[in-house]
């Protein structure tokens, strides 16, 4: 039998290839609020000893702000290339260079194995296509703190409505990594990340 219409045959691969280019694009720079950056650092318990990871670290705040206040080792993930020159020149005049750095690459190629705290503010399709990535690259005990957009198909360990400066109402996730981590209150934290 001969078809009238043409077969379109896309391979599995290539469905997922196109649907990450459409949201690579679909992501504008909207800085998080400096009050609500802070909070995000303090429900993930970041402490000097914390990596602390953004994706899509914009104008670098979250990193900048994580080696300032909390004494961590930062890093700043970014793909646009004005916004990750004005992040690393703003890290050169803090003379912060030993802690912090920013790296001029899709979230989607981000190496993060040496991430302990990671933070997003990404639309919930990106975190979903994130997945697996930070499932298999973050080690126990690493936490994620996700701002208004959840990680879907994840359950957070704790969610937390803050208020902004311009009291703008957001809410926090944030997820932890099953394993050796202790709680706070002396409990294993065991959630499903």
């Amino acid at each position: 039998m001969k078809w009238i219409f043409p077969r379109h045959s896309v391979r599995p691969i290539e469905q997922l290839e196109e649907s990450l280019a459409a949201l690579r694009g679909a992501a504008e720079f909207v800085p998080t609020p400096w009050g609500i950056a802070r909070q995000m650092l303090e429900l993930a318990g970041a402490q000097s000893d914390d990596t602390v990871y953004d994706l899509g670290s914009g104008d670098g705040r979250i990193p900048i702000l994580a080696a300032q206040e909390f004494g961590c080792r930062a890093v700043g993930i970014e793909r646009d290339r004005d916004l990750w020159r004005y992040s690393q020149q703003r890290v050169d005049d803090l003379e912060l260079g030993s802690r912090v750095n920013f790296q001029c690459i899709d979230v989607f190629q981000a190496d993060m194995r040496p991430a302990t705290v990671v933070t997003l503010y990404l639309l919930s399709a990106i975190n979903g296509h994130l997945q697996s990535r930070l499932a298999s690259h973050l080690r126990p005990g690493s936490r994620i703190v996700a701002l208004d957009f959840q990680v879907p198909g994840w359950r957070p360990a704790q969610t937390a409505k803050v208020i902004s400066e311009g009291s703008v109402e957001y809410t926090l996730f944030l997820y932890r990594r099953p394993g050796l981590h202790v709680g706070s209150q002396g409990n294993r934290c065991d959630q499903f990340v």
